[in-house]
């Protein structure tokens, strides 16, 4: 597995190990009106770590992960049932299309010091990778190797 679309398309089967069949992949949003405590609620409810924050059109405008909350909410002693969206997301997302590599998008993450990349495809949102789904890509490309080598060691 070398790139974005391929990691998209095996992602739910990573995820069942650590969160059952009950866990589905998609792209969760936000608008920017809503208070940071629904977008909490929210990542809480599905257990990630991001929402990508729509327009009314519902276009990409941002996105905000759980260290925009404790930076820009809970150090700044913001209220986040107040708090709008808008007023504490990154905006200046930045993102990825399927044909990236992965090695590229650890690249990016590891120098922009982010932790979730929206994936964009001739403009449109179409999906969300993060890092431990690059954890698990590389996790299972280790298993399939080792499993290789076993078989090898074991027909010599």
């Amino acid at each position: 597995m070398h790139s974005v679309s391929q990691l998209l398309a095996n992602k739910k089967h990573w995820n069942e190990g650590d969160f059952g069949t009950q866990r589905i992949e998609r792209v969760h949003a936000i608008g920017q009106a809503a208070s940071v405590l629904e977008a909490a609620r929210l990542m809480n409810e599905h257990r990630i770590g991001s929402l990508v924050v729509t327009d009314p059109f519902g276009e990409l405008v941002g996105i905000i992960s759980e260290r925009d909350i404790l930076t820009r909410v809970v150090t700044a002693q913001r209220d986040p049932t107040t708090t709008q969206v808008g007023d504490v997301m990154t905006r200046n997302v930045i993102s990825c299309c399927p044909e990236t590599s992965l090695s590229d998008v650890r690249r990016i993450m590891t120098l922009q010091h982010i932790r979730h990349l929206p994936v964009v495809d001739d403009g449109s949102l179409v999906g969300m990778i993060s890092i431990g789904d690059l954890n698990a890509a590389m996790n299972a490309e280790l298993s399939i190797e080792v499993k290789a080598m076993r078989q090898y060691i074991t027909n010599c």
